[in-house]
Parts: structure tokens; sequence; C-alpha cells
């Protein structure tokens, strides 16, 4: 589904990319973990287009993106979904209209098609009847559920994931991690969660990726990451600095 090679990217004077080869296989989840600033953010805003690379190529489907104009990229977005951060719903409309939002944008005109996909994308996110809340009157793990309805709304074949669980509590982010992991047998999507959050790393990975000062540092399986006895990874896994006292 994506293949990234020898990605590098500079902002301002710092080099925050260091050339990143990936390959994501289709259907299965893909986690990139990493200290706050290492890159995570950075590379998967390349996966969909909104960064260009300064060196280097990223292919969906075989098409190489690096380097194509916005008119361009239309056709690889209708691929390839995104969840931001903040669930970044419009606070004018409501959660329906946020949902149709896209449906709309894409030249969409029946009004039933319309409401059937919003109802459908809704029960999958288990939120079903909540047309008519307004974002402010919504919990942070509910911003997150309607801004991913508003992605598979479209059907995307890739769903991306960045922090899907920051500021959320403990219950909040249990249920997040088991809804992607949900949408990914039920939509059959290729899904890349970026995170620092072991759990959610753990519960949601088929592989994992941890950046460490712009490079892969690790590549494998959740269970070859358990293994591990290198420190930086044993460090970060058990939420330790090492730094001595």
């Amino acid at each position: 589904m994506i293949d990234v090679f020898d990605l590098h990217k500079t902002l301002g004077t710092q080099e925050v990319l260091c050339g990143i080869n990936l390959r994501i296989t289709r259907g299965h989840t893909y986690v990139i973990l990493g200290r706050s600033g290492s890159g995570k953010s950075v590379l998967l805003k390349h996966l969909v287009g909104l960064f260009q690379p300064d060196v280097g190529r990223v292919l969906i489907d075989g098409e190489n993106i690096a380097g194509l104009k916005e008119r361009q990229l239309g056709p690889i977005r209708k691929k390839v979904g995104i969840l931001f951060q903040s669930g970044a719903l419009f606070d004018s409309m409501n959660v329906g209209e946020n949902i149709a939002f896209p449906l709309r944008e894409a030249g969409l005109k029946d009004e039933n098609a319309i409401q059937t996909r919003v109802a459908e994308a809704l029960e999958m996110v288990d939120l079903t009847g909540e047309e008519e809340k307004t974002p402010d009157n919504l919990s942070g793990g509910m911003r997150k559920r309607v801004g991913l309805a508003r992605t598979i709304v479209s059907r995307p074949a890739c769903i991306l994931y960045d922090e899907p669980t920051t500021g959320l509590d403990p219950i909040a982010t249990d249920s997040i991690n088991h809804l992607i992991r949900r949408l990914q047998k039920r939509l059959n999507a290729t899904s890349v969660v970026v995170t620092h959050d072991m759990k959610t790393a753990f519960h949601t990975a088929d592989r994992i990726a941890f950046l460490h000062e712009g490079r892969i540092y690790f590549e494998g399986t959740t269970e070859e990451l358990r293994a591990s006895t290198d420190p930086i990874l044993v460090n970060f896994i058990e939420g330790r600095s090492g730094e001595s006292d």
C-alpha cells in the first residue's frame, strides 16, 4: 500500500527525517513510535502529501506522490484519510454536518445517500443517533470518534491516525484502541498509527517502527519489540529517561 524510500526532511535548521525507508503492507496496522520531536507526525504528513520531502520518494499504490501539486493529490487523498490529534471538527457544524462535509466536497448531491453514509459511519464508531449534537457538547473521546467517522465516510483504503489517544482518559483510550482494530477488520483498511503510547502500540500493531534521531532505529513485530534488550528501546517501553539520580 505504502512505500517510503530514503526520505529526508529539514524544518528550519533541524533535519527531522534523515533517510526513512518503510514498507506498509495492505490490510495491516503499522504503528510508528517515538519520543516527542522524533519526527513521527512529520513522517505521517508526508504519507498524504501535506509535506513534501527534500529528498526521497513516497509511493501510494505504486504512485510517487513526492512533488505532486495540490490538485494532483486529490485522487490520492480519496485513498488515504487522516485523523488529526484534535479531531479537527468544524465548531459551526453539528456532528452529521461534519461527517457529511467530505462527501459534499467530493460532489455528492443525493441527500438520502449522504445521510445513509453518515449513519453508517456513526454506527461504525458507536455513535448512532448523535447527528444533531454540536462539537462543544462532545467529550474528548467522542470528538475523536466523530473525527474518525468523518475520515471513514469516504471509505479510504488507508487510515492515518495522528496520536489518536492523546488527552484521553484510560477508558476512552482503551475504547479507541479497540475501535482501530475493529475498523481495520471491518473495512479491510491499511492503518498507520503514530503514537508514543505503549498500550496503543501493543494493542493495535501488526508491525512497529521506532523513530530515533530522525531514523528508524527498530522495525519489527510487537513480540520482537517486547523481547528487545536494547537500552534505548527498553527505556522507552518502560517510560524511563535513562538518567541516573
